[in-house]
């Protein structure tokens, strides 16, 4: 790809509502971002919502009137967006506009013999961590790039008054082995946890905690425990991370990249040693806090805000530029 890239237009990128906190810190960056919406509010057709405080660069349209706008760059979000909820509702020609496919998990069929869905050799594909992109079978994918998260600094700090951990998963229970039920359950046994999440009342949880409350919800307890074995880096993490809270994961997928081991907070593979080093951080707040101060330095240097939405717009030009490159040659005598 050119790196020479106009910077002049302010870009008109389409997409769907498919996870509220991603599209929040996408919608950051120095563009416009505009999402469709259906009364019904199906998938991907909420609109903007309540639930986040989106600036007015996210606009919404009405699905019946997508295919009379004007947009710079499409931005696919699901296996749905791509396989079927484009060809209902864009035009022919906005079809064959800059193209870029977001692919926010891991392959779920098989971890290692997944074909990505997307093989269309002009779109460009994004995956959200390096242990994804390595993962996925990206074969015929000429564009494959990795954009990691970025999270805005919370109003709220650590605290760490409640001698207790958090988890924080929607439907964890139902997700079962993938978001670690079984871990989980097995852990709270033995360690003072409370979960919160959609979906999470039934499962012995707190329930959901909108948002914009989250970070000053988690910011009481000692510690946040990831029990999930196998997914994306949780944005929740970061979150936790950028607010200064020590982090217990299991060592498995991006985690083991970002979460220093017995110093921004604590990874295994054994779950003993994992119960025994959360019981250290419920007796021992001073521990947990200054575990917590370096989990805040590697959040402010690798999850920053600003990093990450102009990592989006350089991908974005990018890819504009690509096509219009890829037109110029369709069209050429001398191909």
């Amino acid at each position: 790809m050119d790196g020479n890239i106009s910077t002049e237009k302010r870009l008109k990128i389409f997409t769907w509502h498919i996870h509220g906190s991603y599209l929040f810190y996408l919608s950051q960056g120095d563009y416009d971002i505009f999402i469709p919406v259906r009364e019904t509010k199906d998938e991907g057709y909420y609109g903007r919502g309540n639930t986040f405080p989106f600036g007015p660069n996210v606009i919404e349209i009405p699905a019946e009137e997508v295919r009379n706008m004007e947009f710079d760059c499409i931005l696919f979000q699901s296996e749905r967006n791509f396989l079927s909820d484009q060809h209902e509702i864009l035009a022919s020609w906005q079809k064959r506009l800059p193209r870029i496919y977001v692919e926010h998990n891991t392959p779920e069929i098989h971890p290692t013999n997944s074909r990505h869905i997307m093989t269309d050799p002009e779109v460009t594909l994004v995956h959200v961590t390096h242990f994804n992109k390595l993962m996925w079978d990206n074969a015929g994918v000429r564009n494959v790039r990795v954009i990691e998260h970025g999270v805005c600094i919370p109003e709220v700090t650590y605290q760490g008054d409640i001698p207790r951990g958090i988890v924080v998963i929607n439907h964890i229970q139902q997700r079962g082995r993938i978001t670690g039920w079984d871990v989980f359950d097995e852990v709270r046994k033995q360690v003072p946890l409370d979960l919160v999440g959609m979906g999470t009342l039934e499962s012995g949880g707190l329930g959901e905690v909108l948002n914009p409350q989250l970070p000053e919800f988690i910011s009481h307890y000692r510690f946040f425990f990831n029990p999930i074995r196998y997914t994306s880096f949780g944005l929740a993490v970061c979150e936790a991370m950028m607010a200064g809270m020590p982090v217990v994961a299991l060592a498995t997928t991006e985690y083991v990249t970002v979460i220093k081991n017995g110093e921004s907070g604590f990874i295994d593979t054994n779950i003993d040693k994992l119960i025994e080093n959360m019981n250290r951080l419920i007796a021992d707040e001073g521990e947990a806090r200054s575990l917590g101060e370096r989990a805040r330095a590697i959040a402010l240097d690798k999850f920053s805000i600003k990093r990450f939405t102009n990592d989006w717009e350089k991908i974005f030009r990018q890819t504009i530029q690509l096509n219009i490159h890829n037109h110029e040659k369709e069209n050429s005598i001398y191909q």
